[in-house]
């Protein structure tokens, strides 16, 4: 599998894993924001960005996000992308960008989570550590 899908692919999975999964509790420093619109385009690519900061990472880190739109009975979640994260300390902007179906989502009200996960060594697995997590109503804007 190329690298590029294969990325896409442990990310996606590690957003859907976050949403899953209640983090563990981050530094107060260590936060992950999301902008308040974002863009979907003709054939179904969402694009959506804000900021992050992070410390004292060990292994890979990430920010995924994920997007969903409807009532919350029949709402599917849609893993959008994911990009390294450096844990430095400073703040760092981030952009993910993801291809759904295109009737997967309209221009309009949708709700993103995006979470700042490390991926730390234990033994023969890698488990994720979370470092900030932002859930928020957001609008997809037509590009």
């Amino acid at each position: 599998m190329p690298a590029r899908p294969a990325l896409a692919a442990a990310l996606g999975t590690a957003a859907l894993l976050c949403a899953a999964v209640a983090p563990a509790a981050a530094g107060a420093s260590e936060t992950v924001t999301v902008d308040k619109t974002g863009h979907i385009t003709e054939d179904g690519t969402v694009t959506l960005s804000g900021t992050y900061r992070c410390t004292g990472a060990t292994g890979a880190a990430f920010v995924s996000s994920a997007v969903s739109q409807g009532d919350k009975d029949s709402k599917t979640v849609y893993g959008i992308g994911g990009s390294v994260a450096r844990c430095d300390g400073a703040e760092h902007r981030w952009k993910n960008t993801g291809k759904v179906s295109p009737d997967s989502f309209k221009a309009g009200k949708v709700h993103v989570q995006a979470t700042v996960t490390e991926l730390r060594s234990s033994g023969l697995l890698l488990l994720p550590s979370f470092h900030a997590v932002q859930a928020k109503d957001i609008t997809l804007t037509r590009k």
